[in-house]
């Protein structure tokens, strides 16, 4: 019997050997079809074209291209094979500044080290089953970073300095 992760191809972009074999082990046990690695950010960019992965789960602190670097080549680089790519990032560094850099590179989700296979779980379905709306500003492109639905809202802009922005949903 299947999984209905099954189809999936992930690619788990960490520098650390072990806790790369971590998540690889994590993921073949959710029943991830196929895994790909890579050893840092530069890497797993070269990597994109080849595997063409559903999604990543990366690491934030790696040498010499980090996870941010990564996002951040992803969503705005016209090499990039696919910018609307979901990334998952795992980190011990939960100093809220880090968590911001992460979201405004670009990052659909974070996991705080140590992680749980129900956290990674968790994560995974909300980036493949409700996938946020993708968000292009002058200054920003990747996934609205707004998490909150408000029921009275109509219309793509929520603010009113929005239209004035340019701010576009994708």
């Amino acid at each position: 019997m299947g999984t209905a992760f099954e189809h999936l191809k992930a690619l788990v972009v960490e520098d650390n050997l072990h806790m790369r074999a971590i998540l690889r082990s994590l993921l073949a046990d959710m029943g991830i079809g196929e895994i790909f690695e890579a050893a840092d950010g530069g890497k797993a960019f070269a990597l994109l074209p080849l595997v063409r992965p559903d999604f990543v789960v990366t690491d934030l602190a790696m040498v010499p291209v980090d996870g941010i670097a990564f996002t951040r080549e992803l969503r705005t680089s016209h090499e990039s094979p696919n910018p609307f790519l979901p990334v998952i990032m795992v980190s011990g560094h939960t100093e809220r500044a880090r968590i911001v850099a992460a979201r405004d590179a670009g990052v659909n989700e974070f996991i705080a080290k140590p992680i749980t296979a129900r956290n990674l779980f968790l994560r995974i379905a909300q980036v493949v089953e409700r996938p946020r709306p993708f968000v292009r500003a002058a200054c920003y492109f990747g996934p609205d970073r707004r998490r909150q639905n408000d029921a009275f809202h109509v219309g793509p802009w929520r603010r009113q300095e929005d239209r004035a922005r340019n701010v576009a949903m994708v």
